[in-house]
């Protein structure tokens, strides 16, 4: 089965969540995502809140931009959250938006370099090992952590380039695609990955996930074309009823995408009701 989720954007005041999280749980919504975006909301603090609001909710984060956390801090609170609501916190980490990074200061020269080295570190350290590392950005000594997960942590990345796909594919455990991917970008994408994944030798299951920006109601169509000039013109999302959106999730299914999760403009003048229309309208035409 094609998973199916909704982003809370970060556009939405923080109070707002408690009530949304409460209403996917409750219209039978498998995953909520959201957002560390510069300078909103927290990822961790808002992941945790709506994880202890909700029973059965997935809740994922993405992404965590690695340039503004320490690997071993991103680590523990990663670890407290499994532990917390295992199997149902779902970590993404990527190079975060350069633009931003740069305003705080944390702008890495090679974002990929940093993105490995993390991406090693964390996982380690995940899997209750012991690490010390002297990398050009990831430096520990002597670290593990004192309440590691009792089961396996996935952490996926986040990214969009042929070299972070395939890193992606070496060092992460699944990938999460931006809305601007079509049908064929997933394909290609998934391929890179796979190049990535053969080369380090990984045969473990790597789960796709890819944002769908997607508006419906009668001025639909208007409100994901300013979205998409917004954002730069990318030409990729769904107008239209629940049948147009259900069409268009099975198609970035067919391309390799294991869950899509639906993303409202930034102006969804219902965000409750976009929820109800993901979970109770468009799951039923996504097998």
């Amino acid at each position: 089965m094609t998973g199916l989720g909704a982003v809370f954007r970060p556009q939405l005041p923080p109070e707002r969540l408690r009530t949304i999280a409460r209403l996917a749980e409750e219209a039978g919504l498998e995953e909520l995502w959201l957002w560390e975006d510069c300078f909103l909301e927290g990822g961790v603090s808002t992941a945790s809140a709506a994880l202890a609001w909700t029973e059965r909710l997935r809740v994922g984060v993405g992404l965590l931009p690695v340039p503004l956390r320490n690997v071993a801090l991103t680590a523990m609170e990663a670890a407290t959250l499994e532990r917390m609501f295992p199997g149902r916190a779902v970590l993404c980490v990527g190079h975060g938006v350069q633009s931003w990074m740069g305003q705080v200061g944390a702008r890495a020269e090679s974002p990929v370099t940093l993105l490995r080295e993390y991406l090693d570190a964390l996982r380690a350290l995940l899997r209750g090992e012991r690490v010390t590392t002297d990398g050009r950005y990831v430096k520990l000594d002597d670290v593990a952590l004192g309440w590691p997960p009792a089961q396996a942590v996935r952490v996926l990345a986040g990214v969009t380039g042929p070299r972070s796909l395939r890193l992606s594919g070496e060092a992460a455990d699944g990938t999460l695609l931006t809305a601007a991917t079509s049908p064929e970008g997933v394909r290609a994408a998934r391929g890179i990955v796979d190049e990535g994944r053969e080369a380090a030798g990984r045969t473990d299951p790597h789960p796709v996930v890819i944002y769908l920006r997607a508006t419906t109601g009668p001025d639909a169509a208007a409100r994901l074309r300013a979205e998409i000039e917004r954002e730069g013109g990318v030409e990729h999302g769904v107008a239209g009823d629940a049948g147009t959106v259900a069409k268009a999730v099975r198609q970035l299914a067919e391309a390799g995408a294991d869950t899509v999760v639906l993303q409202p403009t930034g102006d969804e003048p219902d965000p409750e009701g976009f929820v109800r229309f993901v979970a109770e309208e468009v799951r039923p035409l996504v097998p």
